[in-house]
């Protein structure tokens, strides 16, 4: 006998309500489906692109994810270029030597650079190593900081950032080149004043920091214009301020003058104290101008609103209608 197909129990029973089948619940993805092991999936970097964050908005995870990467990039580029920079120590060591050479001339070869230690030699090789791989690496760690900071401002904000930056790295190295062009000067003079029969013993880390103090302390003096004119921009300080108290900033540049070179020097003084006094002078002007600018246009704007409101032309130079005048037809358009 053929095998006859077996009846359904639905359709075998009248009237049977068919049973509802039930989909199953779609799978979990596990934290081992990926990474195995357990491991929870790392965050994503963000996305800058306008099609994938036309916002260009980040929470605050994705900011120090990002933070951490440019950091990490930093770091790299820095110790890239302390391996430059350790090759490049040699002859930065013999540019700050100059002064030193000089006075040995003059006091029979009685000054010297001492390395009063067995690693003193090469814990100054790592720091010139390290100060010159900053040097080195500051395009590409500026670049990172500003691309960690530009998301956050508006287009006007980023060009007055970019002005600034484009202000103050050349005014900061200028100065870095003139505490380098005051430092033989100070060297000539405070050693002068030890008697002529004597040696006189530097300890060369001690040297190598007071050099780097030096140039770092005048550099960071010309950039103080530059934060002026910021604060002016940002509606903090106003123009007329600055250059009222030009007096106090006089007195400023001189105590600072005075206490990075040695007293006894006036010229090194005041290769110090004019340069800073002008640019002092240059910002306030600048943040004047600025304050002029504003104002005009602040006065502008608030005409053209009064016209608006008293519903007179928008033309600047046309007169504003009296009480019995009536209105044009192009007025009236």
């Amino acid at each position: 006998m053929a095998d006859q197909p077996r009846p359904d129990h639905a359709a075998a029973v009248p009237n049977a309500v068919p049973d509802e089948t039930v989909a199953p619940a779609a799978p979990v993805p596990s934290a081992t489906a990926k990474g195995g092991r357990g491991r929870v999936p790392k965050p994503k970097r963000p996305k800058y692109s306008k099609r994938d964050n036309p916002e260009g908005r980040m929470g605050l995870a994705e900011h120090l994810i990002e933070f951490r990467n440019r950091f990490i990039i930093c770091l790299i580029a820095i110790f890239i270029g302390m391996v430059g920079g350790f090759i490049l120590s040699s002859p930065a060591l013999d540019l700050i030597r100059e002064p030193i050479e000089a006075l040995q001339d003059q006091r029979g070869g009685r000054v010297s650079i001492n390395f009063t230690n067995v690693t003193t030699a090469f814990d100054l090789r790592l720091q010139m190593a390290l100060t010159i791989g900053v040097v080195i690496a500051s395009p590409v760690w500026l670049y990172q900081l500003w691309m960690f900071l530009m998301p956050g401002l508006r287009k006007q904000e980023r060009r007055y950032a970019l002005g600034f930056l484009g202000a103050a790295i050349p005014l900061f190295l200028g100065g870095v080149l003139a505490g380098y062009f005051v430092m033989p000067r100070i060297v000539q003079v405070m050693t002068s004043f030890a008697p002529e029969q004597d040696t006189v013993f530097y300890d060369a880390k001690t040297y190598y920091s007071f050099v780097l103090t030096l140039m770092i302390a005048v550099g960071v003096a010309f950039v103080v214009p530059v934060v002026l004119v910021m604060l002016n921009f940002a509606g903090v300080l106003a123009g007329r301020t600055i250059l009222r108290g030009w007096r106090v900033a006089v007195l400023v540049s001189a105590l600072f003058s005075a206490l990075a070179t040695p007293a006894a020097d006036v010229l090194s003084m005041f290769l110090l104290m004019v340069p800073m006094i002008a640019l002092y002078f240059i910002a306030g002007g600048v943040s004047y101008l600025n304050d002029r600018r504003r104002e005009k246009r602040e006065r502008r704007r608030e005409a053209e609103l009064e016209r608006e409101l008293r519903g007179g032309p928008l033309d600047p130079g046309a007169p504003a209608p009296g009480p019995g005048t009536a209105p044009t037809a192009e007025e009236r358009r």
